[in-house]
């Protein structure tokens, strides 16, 4: 007589890219229903079903959203992060330096990028991530999106770049505030008279919090408060807004919210004769990497973009491993004034 055998796993139909959630109940011995909650985490099952279970995903070579290592070793080994508008600068370098201190760390990244940055199309990004089995999300700057609105799943470890959340959730972010205060007092100190500002759109809390910090500081310095040129924080708008400055014989010195606009008013100027900085001194802000690049080089006020990622996921880790409650948790990043050759004294 031939000696007994296990009888073999019959293999997955044609056209399946692999075993499904059926073939681990059957071999198993469970329902399909057990299997999910124990793909999910979920407490009410038997650790004797729950062990059964991880044995015939591991002989089938289960792992949907990598659900066996979250069981195994506590963490799916992924994070969501949301963003809004890539395209930006300080979105852009933000998503990077998340990216690579998550990577350090040994975590994959799962992006949404969406549209509109209110409070449903965040709600509907977390939605969709949370369905991808993460340990964690870090929210790019929610923008429109208020604490109250945002509706996040409970006990899910989140962190976000944007102040507004403290108390509510962990948040880092660049300090703006000393950032705007030191682009305007270093003009001031040059000798200008005022300071006019590019500011960046008005739906962009970054711009909003630039805005309050210049007129705050000529305000305090007993100067006068010109009119606001609004951007959108692309080149073109900022040369838009040049084109408008260099007809203004007033106008002196310039603080732009971020360097792309600043190089695009750079440009207008020199387009209708106005000289930077011989007739007017320009200070941006981010210092990109284009900024020291750009003729002449560019005065600018660094974020320091890769800080600010390294402090996002060490919040986030603190709640994933330690469950540590961070709500009112705040990290700010210094920012600061590097000089170059946009600026200087006014003439006469």
């Amino acid at each position: 007589m031939a000696p007994e055998s296990a009888a073999p796993v019959a293999a997955p139909p044609r056209g399946r890219s692999g075993p499904s959630i059926a073939d681990v109940a059957e071999l198993a011995g469970v329902s399909s229903q057990t299997v999910s909650r124990v793909s999910t985490g979920a407490e009410n099952v038997r650790p004797a079903t729950r062990d059964r279970v991880l044995a015939a995903m591991d002989e089938l070579g289960y792992s949907p959203n990598h659900a066996a290592r979250a069981l195994r070793y506590g963490s799916f080994g992924t994070i969501g992060l949301i963003a809004h508008r890539l395209a930006r600068t300080g979105e852009s370098r933000t998503v990077e330096a998340v990216v690579e201190a998550a990577r350090a760390e040994g975590y994959t990244v799962s992006l949404v990028d969406v549209q509109n940055p209110g409070s449903d199309d965040v709600t509907a990004a977390v939605a969709r991530l949370s369905h991808q089995s993460i340990d964690g999300l870090v929210i790019i700057r929610a923008e429109t999106a208020t604490p109250v609105a945002l509706a996040l799943p409970p006990r899910m470890p989140v962190v976000v770049s944007d102040s507004r959340f403290v108390g509510h959730h962990p948040a880092v972010g660049a300090d703006q505030v000393t950032g705007t205060h030191l682009a305007v007092a270093h003009l001031l100190d040059l000798g200008h008279r005022t300071v006019h500002h590019v500011a960046g759109p008005g739906d962009s809390a970054p711009a909003q919090v630039r805005v309050a910090a210049w007129r705050e500081h000529l305000v305090g310095a007993g100067r006068p408060v010109p009119e606001l040129l609004r951007g959108d924080w692309t080149a073109r708008s900022g040369y838009e807004a040049g084109r408008r400055l260099a007809a203004d014989p007033g106008a002196t010195a310039v603080f732009c919210a971020n360097d792309e606009m600043a190089a695009g008013l750079v440009r207008a100027l020199y387009e209708h004769g106005r000289r930077v900085p011989d007739d007017i001194s320009v200070v941006g802000f981010d210092d990109i990497p284009l900024a020291e690049f750009l003729w002449p080089p560019l005065t600018t006020v660094q974020q320091d973009f890769h800080l600010i990622g390294e402090r996002l996921m060490e919040l986030l880790l603190r709640q994933i491993r330690e469950r540590a409650p961070l709500e009112d948790s705040r990290v700010v990043v210094p920012t600061r004034l590097v000089v170059r050759a946009s600026t200087s004294a006014p003439r006469g």
